[in-house]
């Protein structure tokens, strides 16, 4: 595929962004992450063309490969889940990682980032609707958990992640964003200012996400087209 009309689609996503921010009224900037997910590395070449900086993977070796595959300077997000006997070797290469979604995970990040000398900069996935297929948080637990995740100086809380059930109405949609909301808030008064990220939201559901503070986006088939299987 050569995602002809990728800048075409980047940019009626950007001015719609741009809408549902003014909408929202938290005066955000957003941060696109194109998610490539299932796509070659052209996908990441075109992404970078179109004008976006952030790349996401849901999956590490997938990650890895693209990395080795082009050479345009993006930065690699990790937005899938990471197992702890994978750290060593994933981390190193993702500029954020957004799915710290247990205490167990995120010591065996501090540990790693630890012994290399520079903290791994995370997200703390939180799971507002308590959905079970979701890992992450739930907000009664956030608040015992961010204390003692607030010492781990070998990683940096960057923010918090979320994602919809996909069968969310924008009832439900709203109250798990703005739950996530309150999880970054809770994050930052525990772990301090560089706490500032929200990355939620996806192809079917990023304008309210937006509206409700959203500062990064995970955007797959909306810019690519459908995914293989």
């Amino acid at each position: 595929m050569h995602f002809e009309d990728i800048a075409d689609r980047v940019s009626e996503v950007r001015q719609r962004i741009g809408a549902a921010a003014a909408r929202g009224g938290h005066g955000q900037n957003v941060t696109i992450v194109a998610v490539t997910k299932t796509h070659g590395a052209d996908a990441v070449e075109a992404a970078w063309r179109a004008g976006l900086a952030d790349v996401g993977e849901n999956r590490v070796q997938e990650a890895l490969l693209k990395m080795d595959q082009t050479s345009v300077p993006v930065r690699w997000h990790l937005i899938g889940h990471l197992q702890r006997n994978k750290v060593k070797g994933a981390v190193e290469r993702f500029a954020l990682v957004h799915s710290i979604d247990s205490e167990r995970l995120a010591r065996a990040v501090h540990e790693y980032g630890a012994s290399r000398g520079m903290p791994v900069d995370v997200l703390i996935q939180v799971n507002p609707s308590g959905e079970e297929t979701k890992g992450g948080f739930s907000l009664s637990e956030l608040p015992a958990a961010a204390e003692r995740m607030a010492g781990f100086t070998g990683m940096r809380v960057r923010g918090a992640m979320t994602m919809a059930p996909l069968d969310a109405n924008e009832i439900e949609l709203r109250r798990v964003f703005a739950g996530a909301r309150e999880a970054r808030a809770l994050l930052a008064r525990t772990c301090g200012a560089h706490v500032t990220e929200l990355s939620m939201g996806m192809s079917n559901d990023y304008e309210v996400a937006v509206e409700e503070g959203a500062t990064m986006v995970r955007l797959g088939t909306i810019l690519f087209g459908a995914r293989d299987q």
